[in-house]
């Protein structure tokens, strides 16, 4: 390991700890909403969780719990030293996330078609659009390391970190943003700007910083390398 690894990763790692510990309220509430939504015991009606909501109310559930899966999982698969000193864990996690982000994204979208969003056409088209991004990650990272394409892999696996973490992102942007104006531009229903904006701020945004930090960093390994050009399979 380099100078500058053994002096960054600790580093990595605490942030990525820090992240585990302020997303867990989150991934707590979600599997209990989960819960008492399925057995009826909701304090207040529910547009998740209605009288009789059938397969869309199973599908959300689901969709809840493995959505709270990956979010622990998911910065525990960027942590080096399990990666290298056990690698069997880091794989078989790595499978048990994969597996539980495309059942996240599909049960998901699988409730969007069935009842809708409460924030209507343009969240059901922001939504969609984020768990279709996220089923493709699932598939690409796990299709690339079955594959041993190892460098493709860590791209894809970052990009569904972002994504894994999404939901999490979301309400953290709500958290500051009534903080810091009270909830100026949103409403219940999600028709405020800020609501607007947010159906895609809480992904998108992510997602170009990841693509601008694998371009550097691919340009960095190409100086690295004497300059070569490299060819990387999609």
């Amino acid at each position: 390991m380099s100078a500058h690894r053994r002096r960054i990763e600790p580093v990595h790692i605490g942030l990525l700890g820090l992240l585990a510990l302020f997303a867990l309220p989150f991934v707590l509430h979600s599997v209990d909403l989960a819960g008492r939504g399925m057995a009826g015991m909701l304090d207040e009606p529910s547009h998740l969780f209605p009288p009789a909501g059938g397969a869309a109310s199973a599908a959300i559930a689901l969709h809840m719990v493995t959505g709270a899966a990956i979010t622990v999982l998911a910065p525990l698969q960027l942590v080096g030293p399990i990666r290298r000193r056990w690698p069997a864990l880091h794989r078989w996690s790595g499978r048990v996330l994969a597996v539980a982000a495309a059942a996240a994204a599909l049960a998901g979208l699988f409730y969007i078609a069935a009842r809708g969003t409460v924030g209507g056409p343009m969240m059901d088209a922001a939504f969609a659009t984020y768990g279709g991004l996220m089923l493709l990650a699932a598939v690409q990272t796990a299709r690339h390391a079955r594959a041993r394409r190892f460098e493709l892999h860590r791209d894809w696996a970052l990009r569904l970190f972002v994504l894994a973490i999404g939901s999490w992102i979301y309400r953290v942007h709500y958290g500051l943003w009534y903080m810091a104006t009270g909830g100026i531009a949103s409403n219940e229903q999600f028709t405020g700007l800020f609501d607007r904006v947010q159906l895609w701020a809480f992904f998108l945004p992510y997602l170009v910083l990841v693509e601008f930090y694998l371009r550097a960093r691919r340009r960095r390994e190409d100086v690295a390398a004497g300059g070569g050009a490299v060819t990387r399979p999609s």
